[in-house]
């Protein structure tokens, strides 16, 4: 097995995989759907238990770091492949250079992210080229102050040894570390891109759900926090620009997951859609259902329902003020409902 590369990645559940883990063997299973899948720490941990594994979520960047990671078996790159990907091209395209210019990382960083991006379409390897753009965005994330791309400029410096590497160090530093992550676990795993509420397919024998929690006192955009990795994901092919906006941020996608009134009917659709599955539930105390609404919500669609808790702190927020308040301490909640 390898190691999954670590990535600052909003709702990450990597500091409790080992709690996950726990749980996942208490439940005999042999296919599961990471249907919200994210920075895929859990998608990763599920291939590691020798699952076959489908890797789901609605962001582009996300099926790209799983299709590096879970999908793939065999490809890595070797050092001609890096080569290639940082050499010098007449044709190598300038949209980051000319969109991002002054927002977010030096000329010379953005130079590399336009060049590299150009040359990725010449590995013939579609999990070779999904190791490349996994280790491009996981690049720009480490370079960027606080990993979000919501606010501009360099004032939350935190002295960060990453910040000061540049960005093709740090994209050969993250494609070693994504060679070091394949392996093959003997099963047939897949990596997708799609609305969890319009996927067809439906048979699993587990199905684990970590969606956006909600909560009053902030929002769970992850468009708005990682436009810059998800338009990397893709060359910004799949999504316009908002040109007016300070960041160059991304269309918002509308989710029934970021509203009080919405979010309710959504979960129980999602309950009902695979009632046929083990349902293996993560929500956190600070959010809305409350785990008692929650957990009578799940038992209309299983037959039993336990719940699992561990304590966190977050030190992760997307305002200043937010480090250190009490909110940031909070119960991570498994529900895990049997069919």
């Amino acid at each position: 097995m390898g190691r999954f590369p670590a990535s600052r990645f909003m709702g990450s559940k990597r500091r409790i995989l080992n709690f996950l883990h726990d749980a996942f063997m208490q439940i005999e299973f042999g296919t599961a759907l990471d249907a919200f899948s994210g920075g895929g720490s859990v998608s990763y941990l599920l291939k590691s238990m020798g699952k076959a594994v489908d890797s789901n979520d609605y962001l582009a960047y996300a099926q790209v770091v799983a299709m590096a990671t879970v999908e793939n078996k065999y490809a890595v790159l070797d050092e001609a492949d890096i080569e290639m990907l940082a050499s010098p091209s007449r044709q190598a395209p300038t949209f980051i250079q000319d969109t991002f210019n002054g927002l977010f990382f030096t000329p010379e960083d953005n130079a590399f992210l336009d060049l590299v991006s150009g040359n990725i379409d010449r590995l013939a390897d579609p999990h070779k080229r999904a190791i490349a753009r996994a280790a491009l965005c996981r690049a720009a994330l480490k370079k960027q102050p606080r990993g979000v791309f919501t606010v501009v400029g360099h004032r939350y410096d935190d002295g960060r040894a990453d910040l000061s590497r540049s960005m093709r160090e740090q994209f050969v530093r993250s494609v070693l570390d994504y060679n070091e992550a394949v392996f093959d676990n003997g099963r047939s795993c897949r990596a997708a891109q799609g609305d969890i509420m319009q996927r067809l397919e439906a048979n699993y024998d587990l199905v684990y759900l970590d969606p956006p929690y909600y909560s009053p006192h902030s929002d769970n955009d992850y468009l708005r926090r990682y436009h810059f990795v998800e338009g990397l994901a893709t060359y910004w092919t799949a999504a316009p620009i908002i040109e007016t906006s300070k960041t160059k941020r991304l269309e918002r996608r509308p989710t029934p997951f970021a509203a009080r009134k919405s979010i309710y009917g959504a979960l129980d659709t999602l309950f009902e859609r695979f009632s046929t599955s083990t349902l293996a539930v993560s929500y956190s105390s600070n959010s809305i259902p409350t785990r008692e609404e929650l957990s009578e919500m799940l038992q209309r669609h299983s037959r039993k329902v336990e719940v699992f808790d561990v304590d966190l702190t977050y030190s992760f927020g997307t305002h200043s003020h937010k480090v250190g308040d009490n909110r940031n301490a909070v119960s991570e909640f498994l529900f895990v409902g049997r069919p």
